[in-house]
């Protein structure tokens, strides 16, 4: 799959532009993230799964861990 950044000034209206560009043939899907405030995924799991291991929760962490690993995303 190709991907294609395009760089927003701050007062971009965001959602007349995900309009447009789903209109054009080609275009599976437009996601619309800030770079300044994203989290990845791989840290996400990682802090949840610290937060797991200090409550405790080590068949949920397993789950998870297996979950990751054998579900692949469409």
């Amino acid at each position: 799959m190709k991907s294609l950044k395009i760089n927003l000034e701050d007062k971009a209206n965001a959602e007349k532009l995900i309009d447009l560009l789903v209109q054009i043939k080609g275009i599976k899907s437009v996601e619309i993230f800030d770079e300044e405030n994203i989290e990845s995924d791989l840290r996400k799991a990682v802090n949840k799964s610290k937060e797991q291991l200090k409550n405790g929760d080590y068949e949920s962490l397993v789950n998870d861990v297996f979950e990751t690993f054998l579900n692949k995303k469409p």
